[in-house]
């Protein structure tokens, strides 16, 4: 073996004249190098992108829940103000007594006309009624007197029914039926009178 053979040819090249080997890096491990490296930066700017993501749909999410809880307690705007209910004042009221106990029609006409109501007759009631209310009163209007006359008079009895017949004038009867005690107590027929009024917000509408 020549001085000039490089070193581990074990003698297989001899340099002749000016031509010498060139002495390369394996190619293999170059394109391992650079595979791992990109597959790094691709990993990198998925990850980001994903963190961008997330952080964009959080922020969608958050501004939609707060729009829409804003939404929930937005104030909703007026329902037509359903007329106010007459007045007690306002509404005349025949009191008849169907029941075999003299003396009804006369005290619940004076407690009524105590609390503000406008009394016209007074008296036992016609043939067709006498003996024939079985619960503690029938209140006896036009059709109009659903619209409040039949509630405002109902503040004041408890258990009333209630109906309509063919008259055109706007007075209310009350005729006392057989199962009747008494009015109800006045602070009890002015917090309901005063519900009436007032009625509660409907539900899920903001305070």
């Amino acid at each position: 073996m020549s001085m000039l053979t490089p070193p581990g040819m074990g003698g297989k090249y001899r340099i002749t004249g000016n031509a010498y080997p060139r002495m390369r890096r394996p190619r293999r491990r170059r394109k391992v190098v650079l595979a791992v490296v990109a597959a790094v930066a691709v990993l990198g700017l998925g990850g980001w992108g994903t963190l961008q993501l997330i952080d964009a749909f959080s922020g969608n999410a958050e501004k939609t829940g707060a729009k829409s809880r804003a939404a929930a307690c937005k104030p909703r705007s007026a329902p037509s103000a359903a007329p106010a209910p007459p007045r007690p004042a306002q509404i005349t009221v025949n009191v008849y007594n169907a029941t075999p106990r003299s003396g009804l029609a006369k005290a619940t006409a004076d407690e009524l006309q105590k609390r503000g109501f406008n009394i016209g007759k007074v008296g036992n009631a016609p043939a067709e009624y006498d003996k024939k209310v079985p619960g503690a009163g029938l209140l006896l209007g036009a059709p109009g007197a659903y619209e409040g006359p039949f509630g405002v008079l109902g503040t004041q009895l408890a258990g009333a029914q209630v109906r309509a017949d063919a008259r055109t004038s706007a007075d209310v009867d009350l005729i006392i039926g057989t199962a009747f005690k008494t009015l109800n107590t006045k602070p009890v027929a002015d917090k309901a009178l005063a519900a009436l009024a007032k009625p509660s917000p409907a539900p899920g509408e903001c305070g």
